[in-house]
């Protein structure tokens, strides 16, 4: 395995801080145990939060079209914004866990998001609702890298690979319920009200995440100094895999916006004509991803990461081309298959950065995680070009293109051994 040898400009009380959590002599948290039953549904329920009010809005981009008289690609950045800040929150939050802590982080965070939830569906103008959005995608910043990171630090490392699955299936359903909920209450009442239905759940979950979340027995204070963290970040981008599993996060997010962000466009006009209701209810394929994220990380202890990743990509291009169809029925199949190959793919990148990462695997989770939902926010919203200039057809080719690169990329880290 290809690793770049530590730098020699690293202190001695840098190193014992980040010695690898494998060598730490504490008990890990083991599978049947009460502390086990007690994180998981935590980071379960944190994932589930997250996400639920991070794509609230993907639903009902039509409805904001027509309130704030937009186009397509102007009621995208509603969700293009918060991914976007959440990406650049990323590269802050994941170091000061790092340092300070990660439940804190994450409790602190989610607490926030879920106030600027319910602060956005008080307000009147377009930019107001922009900036709440930026706000809530900037504080979810603080829950999405560091739940990676404690789950790779206190678990077991035989179960952090399923761990880790679980915490996806928790992000999967999240999306769906947050996509479920805002699309079925706008048709039956407003999205005003969705939306605030959607934060005071998430400030019911940041409670729940707070009381019983195990505390880190495996954390150790990193340094905040500038020196410190460029020192990490380079031996991150040096590293043979990282910067590959980046692009990978980059490519599959991109992707799987793209999809959600036009697909409620497209059935809700001729010849289908669904109501928001049902366009909403179409989130029910998330439950695959619930399904298949950990079973993803339990296939790759038998074949490994590279060749199951490469499959779930393939699952992803082979669902996309069937949304080409016209019947309603054979697009809400693509989209399942879509679904379950990307939570898959995500689950086993995400779940490769923790060992892949020498040291600072806060910071290397924050820069996968930055790439990701870059790739949501730019992608997502370039595909509103494509939309707008050649309907379905120029979407599906947007979207294979992305999915052809990562299969590439994923090809590549298999080529490496890595």
């Amino acid at each position: 395995m290809n690793r770049s040898a530590p730098t020699a400009a690293l202190t001695s009380a840098e190193t014992l801080t980040d010695t690898p959590y494998q060598t730490r002599q504490t008990a890990y948290i083991k599978r049947g145990t009460p502390p086990f039953i007690q994180a998981t549904l935590a980071l379960f329920s944190a994932g589930l939060a997250t996400f639920a009010l991070l794509y609230c809005v993907q639903p009902i981009l039509p409805v904001l079209s027509q309130e704030f008289g937009l186009t397509p690609a102007q009621s995208s950045v509603s969700l293009s914004i918060s991914t976007g800040l959440m990406a650049l929150g990323l590269l802050i939050t994941g170091p000061l866990s790092d340092a300070i802590g990660r439940k804190s982080v994450m409790v602190t965070a989610l607490l926030l998001a879920a106030v600027c939830t319910l602060l956005s569906a008080a307000m009147t103008s377009w930019h107001g609702i922009l900036l709440m959005r930026a706000l809530t995608g900037l504080a979810l910043s603080g829950v999405a890298a560091v739940g990676m990171t404690w789950l790779s630090e206190e678990i077991h490392p035989s179960m952090v690979a399923f761990s880790m699955g679980l915490y996806i299936s928790g992000n999967s359903i999240g999306g769906m319920s947050g996509r479920l909920l805002s699309g079925v209450i706008t048709d039956v009442s407003s999205w005003r009200i969705a939306i605030a239905l959607i934060g005071c759940f998430a400030l019911a979950s940041a409670l729940l995440f707070w009381k019983i979340l195990p505390d880190s027995r495996h954390f150790r204070p990193a340094s905040l100094k500038p020196r410190s963290l460029m020192i990490n970040f380079r031996l991150h981008w040096r590293d043979a895999g990282l910067p590959l599993l980046f692009a990978e996060g980059f490519l599959l997010m991109g992707a799987f916006v793209t999809l959600f962000n036009y697909i409620g466009y497209r059935l809700m006009s001729a010849p289908w004509h669904l109501s928001q209701a049902v366009v909403g209810l179409i989130s029910v394929v998330y439950l695959t991803g619930s399904w298949s994220s950990p079973k993803a990380g339990a296939m790759t202890a038998r074949y490994g990461r590279g060749p199951v990743m490469l499959g779930a990509i393939a699952m992803m291009l082979a669902g996309l081309l069937v949304t080409l169809s016209s019947n309603v029925w054979l697009i809400l199949a693509g989209m399942m298959l879509f679904t379950a190959g990307f939570f898959a793919a995500h689950s086993v990148a995400s779940g490769w950065i923790g060992p892949r990462a020498r040291r600072a695997r806060g910071q290397a989770s924050s820069l996968y995680l930055f790439s990701y939902y870059a790739g949501s926010s730019v992608a997502g919203t370039a595909g509103g070009i494509f939309w707008h200039s050649y309907g379905w057809t120029g979407i599906t080719a947007f979207i294979a293109a992305l999915l052809i690169l990562a299969l590439l990329t994923g090809w590549r880290l298999v080529s490496k051994h890595l």
